[in-house]
């Protein structure tokens, strides 16, 4: 199937399951890629503990940060919310700085995120990215703003209404009345950006080798393996992503490594215009398009 004839019938099937993205297929060895609106800025939701990670990461390497650092974090309502990880807990924890990270980034523990940016502040995870030459993604705001939505205010049977707000609301420019969908004030990415990221991880450059491997790691055991990865995992290749979700926003990112050595990165961000919280076809369809990209430029 020509290139042309895969983004034609990639963007019909994303514009009639009612979804708009910003998609990047990249060969980390040839440097080949194909993409649907790949420079489109999107607010990146949890995606952001995979440049956290980094920083983190980086300021161990560099002595500022112990990894065995003891953190207290305070149990359930007295911490970030979320529906895994600390925020669970019924008690005070104490948990080492670098399993924070494991916390953070493969269970996408909101609670032991922030804890994180309590050590590297959003502004310092930005200037670390920028240090190491990308520049296509910028931290603003915690978790705890992230997860501070109409719909943590709505009861379960009326969050549609929370999601027509966000699908309606925005303006041309991308701006939002919530402000965690406004790219003006929100964490912010593109499939460019976080496709960058990969590359530098699995190809590292400017990453401290050690630092790269260790986020492969943490991205290889990822538990949420429900969006892209029943299209990329299998026995003879490897998936490692991370995924982010906001209101209607459904993203991930990750890289995928075959047995022939052939490896991947794969960034697919979405919108949704349908007033809807649990959407499986959505998530079906974004790994569908994002392999249609990876077997075009896998087939060269």
């Amino acid at each position: 199937m020509g290139v042309s004839r895969v983004l034609r019938e990639a963007g019909q099937a994303l514009d009639e399951a009612g979804l708009r993205g910003s998609f990047l297929v990249r060969d980390l060895d040839t440097g080949d890629e194909l993409g649907i609106d790949a420079d489109a800025e999107y607010p990146v939701a949890s995606l952001v503990k995979v440049p956290l990670a980094v920083a983190t990461l980086e300021r161990i390497a560099r002595g500022e940060l112990d990894p065995a650092t003891p953190v207290r974090v305070p149990p359930g309502r007295g911490t970030t919310p979320g529906p895994v990880g600390l925020s669970k807990f019924r008690h005070p924890a104490v948990i080492a700085l670098e399993d924070l990270l494991h916390l953070s980034t493969s269970l996408s523990d909101n609670a032991a995120a922030d804890a994180l940016f309590a050590l590297t502040p959003p502004a310092a995870v930005t200037a670390e990215l920028r240090r190491l030459g990308h520049d296509g993604i910028t931290v603003r705001h915690l978790m705890a703003e992230l997860v501070d939505t109409p719909a943590e205010r709505f009861p379960r049977a009326e969050v549609h209404l929370a999601h027509s707000l966000a699908i309606t609301a925005g303006t041309a420019g991308h701006g939002h009345p919530v402000p965690q969908l406004d790219v003006s004030r929100a964490n912010t990415g593109s499939a460019r950006a976080f496709a960058d990221l990969l590359h530098g991880l699995w190809r590292p450059t400017t990453v401290r080798p050690a630092v790269a491997a260790r986020v492969r790691e943490l991205m290889g055991d990822n538990v949420m393996r429900h969006r892209l990865a029943p299209d990329f995992a299998s026995d003879s290749a490897r998936w490692s992503s991370k995924t982010g979700t906001l209101l209607n926003l459904r993203h991930e990112v990750g890289v995928v490594e075959h047995d022939d050595g052939r490896a991947f990165a794969v960034a697919a961000l979405t919108e949704s215009r349908v007033p809807a919280a649990v959407q499986p076809g959505a998530e079906a369809l974004m790994a569908h398009v994002a392999r249609m990209l990876r077997d075009a430029v896998r087939m060269g």
